[in-house]
């Protein structure tokens, strides 16, 4: 099977629509040679609404002060694949927040896109992607270094989120030290100089 009938049949996912109460609307993006894959947890109800990836507070401070880098090139299909556990926003949590990706999408689609695309580097957002791919791992340290999967260099953040403000006030050399570091290895990575933004 094919790369665009991995992508047909994602897109036409309804694996969940009687746990979720709605159409899911599955959402991800990007070709079978992108240069980064990006592996987030699950589409927010914005992304879900809209169907561009990380369209969201988050992705405002992913792509515009962790990577520094515009919307043409986040958004452009040979710089990045964007998938992440589950494709579908899950709805929200009655406590608040969103609910946790169901993994049951992660189990059937994640492992088949990464054997799929031919990128150069991956980048893990969040606690919940990082347990799921890195699962004997300490959160805390994966985020303080690079790690590897299919023998490829590996970042891992953590969720860029408004709601995540907490961890960020209590690991503030995360942004001092760790992001500059981020955003050289996705600029090398995508060939880009000061002068390219």
């Amino acid at each position: 099977m094919g790369f665009h009938d991995i992508k047909e049949q994602i897109i036409s996912c309804r694996d969940c629509a009687q746990k979720f109460g709605y159409t899911p609307h599955p959402v991800f993006h990007g070709k079978a040679h992108s240069k980064i894959m990006q592996i987030g947890q699950a589409p927010s109800k914005r992304v879900h609404e809209s169907g561009l990836p990380f369209n969201d507070p988050s992705g405002a401070k992913l792509k515009y002060q962790w990577y520094q880098i515009t919307d043409e090139i986040f958004y452009n299909e040979d710089n990045f694949y964007m998938t992440g556990l589950a494709h579908c926003f899950p709805g929200k949590h009655p406590k608040g927040g969103d609910n946790p990706p169901p993994l049951a999408c992660a189990n059937k689609w994640l492992t088949q896109e990464m054997d799929m695309v031919d990128n150069e580097i991956y980048i893990v957002i969040g606690a919940r992607a990082a347990k799921y791919l890195f699962p004997k791992e300490s959160f805390e340290d994966l985020v303080l270094k690079n790690y590897r999967i299919n023998g490829k260099p590996t970042i891992v953040l953590p969720h860029p989120s408004p709601l995540n403000v907490r961890w960020f006030k209590t690991h503030p050399s995360f942004e001092e030290k760790r992001v500059p570091e981020i955003k050289k290895m996705v600029w090398d990575v995508l060939g880009l100089k000061e002068t390219d933004i």
